[in-house]
């Protein structure tokens, strides 16, 4: 078969304006051309569509069912082009759990003020690409390392934290250090969280680790004593809980933020969102930590 959407176009026209001459003015066409584009699609199913006669045109059975699935088919096109048409003017940036953190709504109306052309649609997917390889984000802000096929720029580092029920012993103190976490239980997502049992030499830190599934389950899973979480500071600014008390980790290593993108299909703007988010965690901080331009 080599159903056309022109045939299936010509053939609602007549259905809706019972002539070909009408057809063919809100088409464009001639006549002659509408006639031969029916009966090229009755050839090419191999059934007659329509009835014709010197008054009017009108369906067959079957036409009839025909006309009502083109009907359908060339809406969900026309809802195809609309979908691709609205995306041109957004760049979609995906996260896993904290997208920039307290810095979230600054890069947001800075983008709006700077791309007014270009709306910035913030997208949470909990994968490790956070939605690059699910097709749900342009560029994505992510704290883990990305393989080869992803280009990544850090524009940032973030301050580790841990995260405690506010009945713990912990909660008490104004700061912690890694030691501290030997003999404890640790939250973990190992999809997309920033915390890994290698991050501690072995035999000096948690004695067991519970897996979560995203940042509700962990911050649940702590609330109820069950675990103590490590994270970046983005976490602390993004999801203050009840029951949940956060405190700064003193010597663990500052946790590095990248924006990443597919490396064979940079998106148009990913170096506008770069050059802004460095300079906004610049800014905040006082404090240059982003290596700008440091494509790995």
């Amino acid at each position: 078969m080599n159903t056309e959407l022109r045939q299936l176009r010509a053939l609602v026209a007549i259905a809706d304006h019972g002539t070909f001459t009408d057809a063919a003015i809100e088409l464009g066409v001639s006549q002659a051309s509408v006639s031969r584009t029916i009966a090229a699609l009755e050839a090419d199913l191999g059934v007659r569509l329509l009835r014709r006669t010197t008054r009017n045109v009108s369906p067959t059975v079957v036409g009839g069912r025909v006309i009502a699935r083109a009907r359908r088919i060339l809406t969900e096109v026309a809802e195809l082009h609309h979908l691709v048409g609205d995306g041109q003017g957004e760049l979609r940036v995906g996260y896993a759990w904290a997208a920039f953190g307290r810095h979230t709504t600054a890069v947001q109306r800075t983008w709006a003020v700077e791309n007014p052309n270009t709306s910035m649609v913030l997208v949470q997917c909990n994968t490790l690409t956070a939605g690059l390889v699910e097709g749900m984000a342009e560029i994505s802000v992510v704290r883990r390392e990305l393989d080869a096929r992803f280009e990544t720029v850090l524009i940032a580092t973030e301050s580790p934290y841990a995260a405690v029920a506010a009945d713990d012993p912990w909660a008490r103190r104004r700061s912690l250090r890694m030691a501290d976490f030997a003999g404890r239980t640790v939250g973990i997502d190992s999809r997309t969280g920033t915390t890994t049992m290698d991050l501690w030499e072995p035999g000096t830190g948690p004695v067991a680790a519970r897996e979560t599934g995203s940042v509700d389950e962990w911050l649940t899973l702590i609330a109820a004593g069950q675990a103590v979480g490590l994270t970046s500071e983005a976490t602390v600014a993004q999801y203050p809980r009840p029951g949940v008390v956060y405190r700064p980790v003193r010597d663990a290593r500052p946790m590095p933020v990248w924006l990443a993108w597919w490396r064979a299909d940079p998106p148009a703007l990913h170096a506008a969102l770069v050059r802004l988010a460095c300079d906004i965690y610049a800014d905040s901080q006082g404090d240059v930590r982003a290596a700008r331009g440091d494509v790995r």
